[in-house]
């Protein structure tokens, strides 16, 4: 990597490569993977750097047929940071992939195996 140079990711999707940030890409492929997994799709909307340097935004549909790929990508443009679309892309995996709350204390009668 040269100097001054920085790392981010760039998407590759239906024939077209969008320059992005690591946790907006990381979190869009979590998403990709979290939809394919009900078998359902999304309209998605990320920021990208478009070939000016300037910002833009790219809309995706994503799905269970989606082919998406990131890979880390080389860039003369400070890292894409946008934690509002981060927190929303996170929330809607949280959504499609509900866990599972547990108690500290098991349910009256029954006892916890201490010897196991």
């Amino acid at each position: 990597m040269g100097i001054g140079r920085r790392v981010m990711k760039r998407i590759v999707y239906a024939g077209s490569e969008l320059l992005t940030g690591d946790a907006i890409a990381d979190s869009l492929m979590s998403l990709s993977q979290a939809l394919a997994d009900v078998r359902a799709a999304a309209s998605v909307d990320i920021p990208v750097i478009l070939p000016s340097g300037a910002r833009g935004v790219a809309s995706l549909l994503v799905g269970p047929a989606s082919q998406i790929v990131a890979v880390a990508s080389e860039s003369d443009t400070p890292e894409l940071i946008d934690d509002d679309v981060v927190t929303d892309l996170e929330s809607r995996v949280r959504r499609l992939r509900p866990s599972a709350m547990t108690d500290d204390e098991p349910p009256p009668g029954l006892e916890w195996a201490d010897d196991l």
